[in-house]
């Protein structure tokens, strides 16, 4: 048979189209992921759709790819997209698809945490509160009613990325999904109801036919076809429970989230190197970094409670979308590597040798070319690996790689990266705080809660706030009791207590305010206890509580109360003797939310946008409500919002919630060490933190895409009391860059996009101290380093020098010691 060109044409035409229609197809075996037959080295980073912005997504994609990354990893969040029963919202910021296709337009995979339990330090752990009010219905068990519900929602997004051709089998970017998260955490506390419900996720997962993996995250006993993976600082040591799954990391924790009370956290650069460095010497064969970027928790959305707005995770790209240098820069030359060696770290044989004392090495061999790992987990001593009679010096918790078993190319130990130092910068708009002209209403009606009762519904018990299914942070719990002075309990020492569950609690009796409350993170209950005048007859008692985000963690964390748990008491003490009266069981009216929040009054669409006053601002007054105009700051820094001054509330640019602040709430101050961060020994969430003493969140990001070019609005509700003329909108760029280059390696410096302005210190030798504060140390160059330097760099976006002794001459230095090139610079 003969073909002309044209039928040639259509076969082939027909043949790649047919290519495309399958996409590929994604498998796995014991060593790694493969794809279309080919084993992949997998380097994913997690980035939250909505803890950014629909504009913020493709500028964070690039830098992760830039980074060295080539995967996307994110949750599926289902109470943003389905916050009320078969409603659902998929709409800008939660725009689920539009975040996968900026992923496929970048290139990259895609790896899907469907759940729809996610954790995530979110609010309620991701579910949606009219769960919990479903009748018979319990969480994340063998329960038919949770279980109609969880599977009503996968197979919602499954059928939605189906459409949109976004699996890889369909020849789009995710390459894995996830059901369930970190059950095997909790399984033991649900009995064999866990086991059976464990069982079924599997089996709903794999009748969605994807075409693609799924994994089970934390779970050990994962059926099969489940791929069971592992969660936390350290993952090297992880083995699947089944030979032909391959080592998967699905979260790297880069650094830890904050809570209100707790220190800024700091994972060191070298600390995380290490880690996965030390994964995939070990067989690794897909890393996903928690977070890669954190983002901000905008909205209601923080979980907890008690998680701060700020998600920034110490991440490789901090909460503005800007690299967290050097974790960023260190991290990204050691994608490059790895991925240089892909096809010998997937394919090559595997020889490790234990040398004593933690160290080891390990060298994966392909095709005559060898590529060879020294690993030192000792915490405190440098080594020496003699390989093929060369010594090679692997310092204390680090890991060197050779990529051809000659050459050290990087140590996870040895920086040779720049360290940024931010700073944040008046907004050159106008001249702020003193620009702002504050105007203000106060949060209206509340003789209806404070002294009349009046509520929405009303019951002869205590509820849980999860009844009003998360309308608001704000619930007002209202009962009234009878007093005569004849009353076994009348006494001029009497008092009110009230046992709540660890959320912010105001009370007022007969419309005066009595006192507030809070607890601190992990705090779930505390007793309120407050003496009390009461008057002859009817006494109203009304109670405001104001949640930080539904619990998110913990096994049955859903049950976890919120609110007033109860009981409600008036205590009366007669010398040695105490009477209680217990009004758990009175009559209790409810309402939920605020009339401002109810009106809208942040947006400037309400129709009650113009009840505004300009007289007599009013400072340090609860629940009120402040609004101004600001100009946008010049240029095209992040933009960050001092809110110093304030008590606790919520606050709005131009309509769009950018959280909950609460500035006075100061970081515990006994957690801090003065010691200098040594990134040698296992991490942990408070090693080497900072900030104590201080606010626990001073600044709150405002994304570009939230202000406009003229004039915008920011709202305030004020719930504690606090002085709205301190509030100033700033920018956040690099103040100080720190060049840093050990010998024969290139010192890289810029500002990024601004020119070098100067440089303050410059040295190559024994270098010593951190950026903001070098010293020569014992031992620096013949040559003037400083001169050197300046003339390369002054002016410029960007500069390059050899950390060498032939540009800065003999620096005699002991044996021993690493010499570095250290430069600081002023942006």
């Amino acid at each position: 048979m003969s073909f002309s060109k044209n039928h040639l044409f259509f076969l082939s035409s027909l043949l790649i189209l047919t290519c495309s229609a399958f996409g590929s197809q994604v498998s796995h075996d014991g060593r790694a992921i493969t794809i279309d037959g080919q084993r992949k080295l997998i380097i994913s980073g997690s980035i939250h759709y909505p803890r950014s912005t629909a504009e913020m997504w493709p500028d964070l994609i690039k830098k992760a790819k830039e980074g060295g990354l080539n995967a996307i990893e994110t949750y599926v969040f289902w109470n943003i997209h389905e916050p009320q029963r078969r409603q659902y919202d998929f709409s800008g910021n939660n725009d689920l698809i539009r975040f996968l296709k900026t992923i496929q337009d970048q290139g990259l995979h895609s790896i899907l945490r469907i759940g729809p339990y996610v954790c995530a330090e979110w609010n309620y752990g991701g579910f949606p509160v009219w769960l919990h009010n479903m009748p018979g219905l319990e969480m994340r068990t063998a329960n038919d009613v949770f279980m109609n519900e969880m599977q009503n929602f996968t197979s919602l997004i499954v059928h939605m990325i189906k459409k949109e051709s976004l699996f890889a089998s369909q020849g789009g970017p995710i390459i894995l999904a996830q059901i369930e998260n970190e059950y095997g955490n909790v399984i033991s506390s649900y009995g064999d109801a866990g086991k059976a419900y464990l069982n079924w996720c599997a089996s709903m997962a794999e009748s969605l036919n994807i075409g693609v993996p799924w994994i089970m995250c934390q779970e050990s006993d994962a059926p099969e076809p489940m791929l069971n993976t592992c969660n936390g600082y350290y993952c090297d040591q992880f083995t699947p429970n089944n030979p032909n799954t391959p080592k998967i990391w699905t979260e790297n924790w880069t650094g830890w989230f904050k809570n209100w009370g707790g220190p800024d956290p700091l994972r060191t650069a070298e600390d995380v190197a290490f880690a996965v460095a030390r994964f995939y010497q070990n067989g690794g064969a897909l890393q996903n970094y928690y977070m890669y970027h954190g983002g901000t928790n905008f909205g209601r959305t923080a979980g907890g409670p008690y998680i701060s707005t700020t998600y920034d995770y110490d991440a490789p790209l901090n909460e503005y979308g800007t690299p967290n240098q050097p974790k960023y820069g260190h991290l990204t030359q050691l994608h490059n590597i790895l991925m240089s060696m892909e096809r010998t770290l997937t394919y090559g044989n595997v020889n490790s040798t234990d040398y004593g004392n933690s160290l080891y090495g390990t060298v994966y061999t392909l095709d005559n070319t060898s590529s060879c790992f020294f690993g030192n987990g000792n915490e405190t001593s440098d080594a020496t690996v003699n390989y093929q009679g060369v010594d090679y010096n692997v310092p204390a918790w680090s890991v060197s790689i050779l990529p051809d078993c000659k050459t050290e190319v990087y140590n996870t130990a040895k920086v040779n990266t720049q360290t940024n130092l931010m700073v944040k910068k008046s907004n050159e708009a106008e001249a702020e705080p003193a620009s702002l002209k504050w105007s203000w209403r106060p949060e209206i009606n509340l003789e209806q809660t404070l002294v009349q009762g009046k509520g929405q519904l009303s019951t002869s018990m205590i509820v849980d706030q999860k009844v009003a299914n998360d309308v608001s942070d704000y619930l007002w719990y209202m009962t009234s009791v009878n007093l005569e002075k004849d009353d076994p309990i009348w006494t001029d020492n009497m008092s009110i207590r009230v046992n709540a569950t660890g959320h912010i609690l105001h009370a007022y009796v007969n419309g005066d305010y009595l006192d507030s409350q809070w607890a601190t993170y992990g705090v779930s209950n505390y007793v309120f206890e407050k003496k009390v005048k009461l008057n002859p007859g009817t006494n109203q008692i009304t109670l405001l509580s104001a949640t930080i985000g539904f619990q998110n963690y913990g096994p049955r964390f859903d049950i976890v109360q919120a609110g007033i748990s109860g009981p409600v008491e008036i205590v009366g003490r007669k010398g040695d003797e105490t009477i209680i009266k217990d009004l758990s069981l009175h009559k209790w009216s409810y309402k939920a939310g605020l009339h401002g929040l109810d009106d809208k009054i942040y947006s400037s669409d309400s129709k009650f946008a113009a009840q505004w006053s300009t007289e007599n601002l009013p400072l340090n007054r609860m629940l009120t409500w402040y609004k101004t105009t600001f100009k946008a700051p010049l240029g095209e820094d992040p933009v960050a919002l001092d809110m110093q001054g304030l008590g606790k509330g919520m606050a709005w640019v131009n309509g769009n919630s950018i959280g909950r602040y609460w500035p006075s709430y100061m970081a515990e101050d006994d957690v801090c060490s003065t010691d200098v961060c040594d990134y040698r020994g296992s991490y942990y969430s408070t090693k080497c933190a900072s900030n104590c003493g201080q606010p626990t969140q001073r600044w709150y990001h405002v994304p570009r895409s939230f202000i406009n070019d003229g004039d915008n609005e920011l709202v305030l509700f004020e719930e504690f009391g606090g002085n709205p003329t301190l509030v100033n909108f700033q920018t956040v760029t690099v103040g100080t860059a720190c060049g840093s280059a050990y010998e024969n390696k290139n010192m890289e410096l810029s500002c990024q996009g601004r020119p070098i302005s100067a440089i303050k210190f410059a040295s190559f030798g024994d270098v010593q101290g951190t950026c903001g504060s070098y010293d020569k140390g014992s031992c620096t160059s013949e040559t003037d380093a400083l001169s050197i330097v300046q003339s390369a760099c002054v002016g410029k976006e960007s500069c390059t020098v050899s950390a060498s002794e032939s540009t800065f001459g003999t620096a005699d230095c002991a044996d021993g010691i690493s010499k570095r090139l250290i430069v600081e610079a002023v942006c």
